[in-house]
């Protein structure tokens, strides 16, 4: 049974999270990482997703921006050419109408991410700011499951099974509470990794230790183009799409889906992560409850919202501003490597 500040699979998911921000890799060292939950494919979705990154190459990835690159946009700045060229010739055939590369090259230009002008004839020729590095080196899922009764067992099991052909990942955990009930661990594949956690005191340098270490996931070699079409996560590209995602969404984007607007709503510590609480309720929210339709949801007066000069607002613009704050700072402890 899972014993460690709240007693929701969401709470579980934030400290594991945290923890991997801190004290990323459970077996082998600190490794510079970015953190990311709730992020999958069309087919499947991960609860954590920690990318680990060149330290020097994810430096250089920060110089386009703070906001993540989708597909279309790294089709551009992955191709673009060092010097002006027409967009056809730049960039290979999308197997689409060429407008929406068009398109994308234009909001790529209004993010400051390629230059643009008007060639020869009216063709939109452009180039590259810089080169796109490559920042990823592996990327690594983790799945949450404070209390691992044998039915999550059974459900997850198959979810790992597809993780272990597919090969987008390089490893897969599962996170418990329950890692000691070797009965329900047996149902999983043995390339998955198990990670037994105890946060009872929160978020520490010894809550998470691993009780089953996994093996590097390699692609299914039965895997045909056929099958990569009905699967396209199993394509190469998907990796650093995820990672992208990964970089955009972060940990703390709970913070736009929940209400820290709300006056029960407030961060408490345990350990090194900071948690939500609901004071009007009295314990750690869920997810999906923390929302206007919450019959305890109680927003703060309009002059609490937008006082002050400049406008900095009440507390929920205060809490927003804090996890923003940590959001840079992990991405400035995976910079400079540590």
């Amino acid at each position: 049974m899972y014993v460690g500040p709240g007693d929701s699979e969401f709470t579980f998911e934030l400290l594991v999270s945290r923890w991997a921000e801190l004290d990323w890799h459970p077996t082998g060292g600190d490794r510079p990482v970015l953190v990311a939950r709730q992020l999958g494919t069309d087919s499947r979705r991960w609860d954590t997703v920690v990318v680990e990154v060149d330290p020097a190459a994810f430096a250089r990835r920060r110089q386009f921006g703070d906001r993540g690159l989708d597909r279309d946009l790294l089709r551009v700045v992955e191709h673009a050419p060092a010097e002006w060229a027409w967009y056809r010739d730049a960039l290979p055939d999308p197997g689409f109408p060429w407008r929406y590369v068009r398109a994308a090259i234009h909001r790529a230009a209004d993010r400051g991410l390629v230059e643009t002008r008007e060639g020869a004839r009216g063709r939109v020729e452009f180039r590259r700011v810089r080169p796109y590095p490559d920042w990823v080196r592996r990327l690594i899922a983790v799945e949450n499951k404070p209390d691992l009764d044998a039915r999550a067992a059974d459900a997850l099991s198959g979810q790992l099974e597809h993780d272990v052909s597919v090969g987008l990942l390089d490893e897969v955990w599962v996170a418990t509470d329950d890692a000691d009930e070797r009965v329900l661990l047996e149902e999983f594949p043995h390339e998955a990794g198990v990670l037994s956690c105890d946060f009872g005191a929160g978020v520490t340098g010894d809550a998470v230790s691993a009780v089953w270490h996994p093996t590097r996931l390699e692609p299914d070699e039965t895997i045909t183009s056929a099958d990569r079409e009905e699967s396209p996560e199993a394509h190469p590209s998907y990796r650093l799409e995820l990672a992208e995602r990964a970089y955009d969404a972060g940990v703390r984007s709970y913070e736009e889906t929940t209400r820290p607007d709300c006056r029960g709503f407030e961060l408490r510590r345990h350990g090194r992560a900071l948690v939500p609480y609901c004071t009007a309720k009295g314990c750690h929210q869920t997810a999906a409850e923390c929302s206007g339709s919450c019959e305890s949801f109680a927003p703060e007066p309009p002059q609490s919202r937008t006082g002050g000069w400049p406008v900095d607002g009440g507390p929920g613009k205060a809490v927003r501003r804090l996890l923003a704050r940590r959001r840079k700072r992990a991405r400035d402890r995976a910079a400079d490597g540590e």
